[in-house]
């Protein structure tokens, strides 16, 4: 059977912004270029060494009808919610949270100095799950698989599967693939998807071609591409390089947001809103 390798859709260099108490960040999904990539509605690269960037952390606020996950490459970073959640993310580790009907939580780091690095992604739910209770998922790094290929590429089993390696995050409704690669230069990786799921690739360090038969795509320290369709997809580094990659299936419905809220409709967004300011959360 011929493979149908995925190439380049779309290519974007994220934004630089602050969010919470005016921690930088970088937005790539969620910003002007590419608001969004069904199911997944932003993805926020976060790090630094200086303490100034990141100390005044995420203090309370609130989410409803999405899910948000959380991976941290460096650093500590507390979270507690008004459902009287408490954890602390350390290296290597995940938080899915799914919001559901609605949470009100904190993420504060827990250093005042060092580096700081990770990513936050916001996944959408479906409108029959968007109003369910919330729920999480955590995993320490030790609980976060890791494939070691023939040819020593590495690769962390976040969701979805690598081989006969399956990672702990599990969501029926968008069925996710997130991996965190290691290739060294000239180690290649190939992987096949549903045809029907959106795909993108996060480089954030080194560079990547994705190789579509004979031609190799560049995609470098950064930079963010969304997949055209396709069973598969073949990566190759040109030097030592570490990047996520994502999929899901998308959920193609209408999305209205605002801020922390994401529904179907602009009336179950003034729901939120009105529900949140009432103490409903």
């Amino acid at each position: 059977m011929n493979r149908q390798y995925r190439g380049i859709q779309q290519k974007i260099r994220g934004m630089a912004t602050s969010d919470g108490a005016g921690v930088r960040l970088t937005r790539v999904i969620g910003s002007q270029a590419m608001p969004m990539l069904d199911p997944f509605l932003m993805l926020d690269e976060f790090g630094s060494e200086k303490p100034g960037d990141y100390i005044g952390g995420f203090p309370s606020h609130p989410h409803r009808g999405f899910e948000t996950v959380t991976y941290m490459l460096d650093g500590r970073m507390r979270h507690k919610d008004n459902h009287g959640n408490e954890g602390l993310l350390t290296p290597g580790s995940v938080q899915w949270m799914s919001a559901g009907r609605g949470i009100v939580h904190s993420e504060m780091p827990e250093q005042e100095q060092g580096l700081m690095r990770g990513f936050q992604l916001w996944v959408n739910l479906p409108a029959k799950e968007k109003m369910s209770e919330p729920k999480y998922q955590e995993f320490n790094a030790g609980q976060i698989p890791q494939v070691s290929l023939p040819n020593g590429a590495k690769i962390k089993v976040i969701a979805g599967q690598v081989g006969d390696v399956t990672g702990p995050v599990v969501q029926p409704a968008t069925n996710p693939l997130y991996l965190d690669v290691l290739l060294l230069a000239g180690q290649s990786f190939e992987h096949g998807l549903p045809s029907e799921q959106n795909a993108f690739v996060y480089v954030y360090e080194g560079e990547l071609s994705l190789v579509v038969n004979d031609e190799k795509l560049p995609v470098r320290t950064q930079e963010l591409v969304s997949l055209t369709k396709g069973d598969s997809v073949r990566f190759e580094a040109q030097a030592e390089t570490r990047f996520i990659f994502v999929a899901g299936n998308p959920l193609n419905e209408p999305v209205a947001r605002y801020g922390p809220f994401v529904m179907n409709t602009q009336a179950e967004i003034h729901q939120a809103i009105q529900d949140f300011q009432a103490g409903k959360f």
